[in-house]
């Protein structure tokens, strides 16, 4: 099998040939179709995260050191179990679900594998999607994507996935609260789709890059700002009624001032980008405006459930997706770094 690796942190992904490999206990082999190309891949291939005041948090501290297969939105057709895999859809498309535990601990056994601290995270500890077959831990990990396109559900294991958890979190609230959403990227984009689909009504959109406004608009945004504006604080704290709520899908230092600083009182602020960066808060006005500062990352394999659901139910208006080869996987994460992508990119791995 072939697989497009790190074999460098910071370095452009090299393609590998391997030996496919052999489910046992409860493993479920996958042959890959279509993986998505996250911004996450970015910072992995980088091989550190920026935590702000020049420190970093580096690949090699959650267990990963190169060659990494990336790929943590996965989908593809069941080929092969272990002998403890119970029932499996054996020539069945499944989206994977990548945000797997340990398996044995508490939070693994509440179904929040999302927050086990000691995570096996396809695609990050565990080989992931940029290979032409993976292994999943457990066939409860697979989900039925109906009649969803399979160019278009990858994306919904990540990108659908933590908008939904993390919008979630501001609710509940009015649909007529004002909500801002920063980023109109990708994780932007289907953040504006969640709420929609959620039955929101009021949203308003931050982003430096004017160019992605009239996908925002399309997606349901009713307002659009540009930060770098000197007026971009003022006509955001100008909405009617003051803004609820905001998700950050950026996670930068100005992103998140800019969040804290245009709350109304009562107002809840969800981070969930992972540029870097750091926020100082006074605690008096933090107590004083009774506001809710909360980080989300990723959601959990029932709300993964939920996410398909609503898909599958025409209520998510799909975002823009563009295919590349295997080979252009390593240019797009370019891209994505320098912010040239509208929408998503969805990598086609094999037939």
């Amino acid at each position: 099998m072939n697989s497009y690796d790190v074999m460098e942190w910071g370095k452009p992904l090299q393609m590998a040939v391997r030996e496919v490999p052999e489910p046992t206990g409860s493993e479920v082999l996958i042959k890959v179709q279509y993986c998505g190309v996250c911004h996450s891949d970015v910072h992995i291939r980088d091989g550190y995260f920026d935590m702000g005041g020049g420190k970093r948090f580096h690949m090699s501290e959650r267990g990963m050191n190169p060659p990494v297969t990336m790929g943590h939105e996965p989908l593809g057709e069941v080929v092969k179990a272990g002998p403890q895999a119970g029932e499996v859809p054996t020539g069945k498309v499944r989206l994977v679900y990548p945000w797997t535990g340990c398996g044995a601990c508490a939070r693994c056994e509440e179904g929040q594998d999302n927050w086990c601290a000691k995570p096996r995270y396809i695609g990050i500890q565990r080989a992931g999607g940029y290979g032409q077959y993976l292994l999943v831990p457990d066939a409860k990990y697979l989900i039925d994507i109906g009649d969803i396109d399979p160019a278009y559900a990858p994306i919904l294991a990540c990108s659908g996935l933590t908008t939904y958890s993390a919008v979630r979190k501001l609710m509940p609230c009015k649909p007529t609260d004002w909500l801002v959403v920063l980023g109109a990227g990708g994780l932007g984009l289907m953040a504006i789709a969640m709420l929609k689909a959620l039955g929101h009504e009021n949203i308003a959109v931050v982003d430096i890059s004017e160019d992605k406004f009239p996908a925002a608009r399309e997606m349901g945004a009713k307002v659009t700002v540009n930060p770098s504006q000197p007026d971009a604080q003022q006509t955001l704290a100008a909405l009617e009624g003051g803004v609820f709520g905001a998700v950050d899908l950026v996670g930068m230092s100005q992103t998140a001032e800019l969040a804290h600083a245009v709350l109304r009182k009562g107002g809840r602020y969800v981070v969930v980008g992972l540029f870097g960066g750091e926020l100082t808060v006074g605690l008096v006005p933090l107590a004083q405006r009774a506001l809710t500062l909360q980080g989300s990352y990723v959601g959990s394999l029932q709300e993964l459930r939920e996410v398909v659901d609503l898909a599958r139910s025409g209520k998510l208006k799909p975002i823009p997706v563009a295919v590349c080869e295997p080979n252009q996987i390593s240019e797009t994460l370019d891209k994505l770094k320098s912010g040239d992508v509208v929408g998503r990119v969805v990598a086609k791995i094999g037939d």
